[in-house]
């Protein structure tokens, strides 16, 4: 069986193997110590465009300029911290400047509030430790130790999830670019080309606040929400239907009304008023995000092809706009029977069928 087929998420670097091929064989550019690609071949693998015959899709959807801006602080000896929304790609963007410029986006460490010194230094097999001491042999390097040795970039996915006293463990290594490891009475200089991306979530804020020291170490870049409901409408076009040929999900794609109709929803629960600010709206207390709406069609599409025609119809997207929106039984519900009757009622004919089939699921 093709790998592709069973695998259920492939890292970027094998999903766009085929347009990394082409920009390599097409790039004239000079290479950074450390990159594959010159940084004008990852502007586009990021943002599209062609490599010889190869058409190359863009993987985001947004300004330009802030893409090229995160491309040139990796150039630099200044790490990479992108902060956004919930759902404004910031993991996506991370994955695939990593494929572009290494080939390898897996050395990642996910910020939870388990989180420890141990994952951004290194560890030790406790097992080997205790039967032969500290050595080479015994020691677990974690993904920034690995990326300092290649001279690669790792990824620090929700940084401000971790405990201070995790975070700060990376002032040293972006200060001076080494690791020590007492034990061995050694320490790791970082290869050239070594980098970090991280990646911080807005709702976070004040969880784990960053330090202004740890913040002078970053390039920080803020990812902006789609500016507009065109923008948005051809993100979630572009995102469901590579995760629904990823999945073989048995269900005709959405029609662009039932996508323009679900963004519009989400952009207006989002903002708190209608898109043209004529009414206010109660938010719900979830995130309303992009990926969500791109979560909610793909779930739709696997109600509608296991259960349904393999067409997609209100009664499937307003199942999943049920779950998406409510998340708190009582208050939500109430803020979605509002926005129900006091937004979607009142539009046009269009409309009719998925307000039916919403209040009908709300009871």
């Amino acid at each position: 069986m093709d790998e592709k087929q069973n695998v259920l998420r492939l890292p970027s670097e094998r999903l766009y193997a085929n347009e990394l091929e082409a920009l390599k064989a097409s790039d004239k550019d000079s290479k950074p110590n450390g990159w594959q690609l010159s940084p004008r071949a990852v502007l586009t693998f990021i943002t599209g465009g062609k490599a010889g015959g190869t058409v190359i899709t863009p993987k985001y959807i947004g300004n330009r300029r802030l893409v090229e801006m995160a491309i040139a602080t990796l150039l630099t000896d200044r790490a990479l911290l992108l902060i956004g929304e919930p759902g404004t790609a910031k993991s996506w963007l991370s994955e695939n400047l990593t494929a572009a410029i290494n080939g390898d986006s897996s050395k990642v460490i996910q910020g939870t509030a388990g989180t420890s010194e141990e994952h951004v230094r290194y560890a030790w097999n406790y097992a080997m430790l205790l039967a032969q001491g500290p050595s080479e042999q015994a020691l677990i390097k974690s993904p920034i130790y690995r990326a300092m040795e290649t001279g690669g970039i790792s990824r620090f996915e929700e940084i401000s999830r971790c405990a201070s006293e995790v975070q700060d463990a990376l002032i040293s290594i972006l200060s001076e670019k080494t690791i020590a490891i007492p034990e061995l009475g050694s320490e790791i200089a970082a290869a050239k080309g070594f980098s970090i991306i991280a990646t911080a979530n807005t709702r976070d804020r004040g969880v784990n606040e960053m330090s202004a020291a740890l913040k002078r170490r970053f390039n920080i870049i803020i990812l902006p929400s789609p500016s507009d409901v065109e923008t948005e409408v051809d993100i979630v076009k572009r995102r469901v239907a590579e995760i629904a040929a990823s999945y073989e999900l048995k269900a005709s794609l959405p029609e662009e009304e039932a996508v323009r109709q679900v963004v519009t929803i989400f952009r207006e629960l989002r903002s708190g008023a209608t898109l043209d600010n004529k009414e206010k709206i109660k938010p719900p207390s979830g995130v309303i995000s992009t990926a969500e709406a791109i979560s909610l069609l793909t779930g739709s599409m696997a109600l509608a092809g296991s259960f349904g025609s393999g067409k997609l119809t209100e009664e499937d997207l307003a199942a999943g706009l049920q779950g998406a929106i409510v998340k708190d039984e009582e208050k939500d519900r109430i803020v979605w029977k509002e926005y129900l009757d006091n937004v979607m009622k009142k539009r046009g004919s269009e409309w009719r069928s998925l307000y039916n089939a919403c209040r009908d699921m709300n009871g």
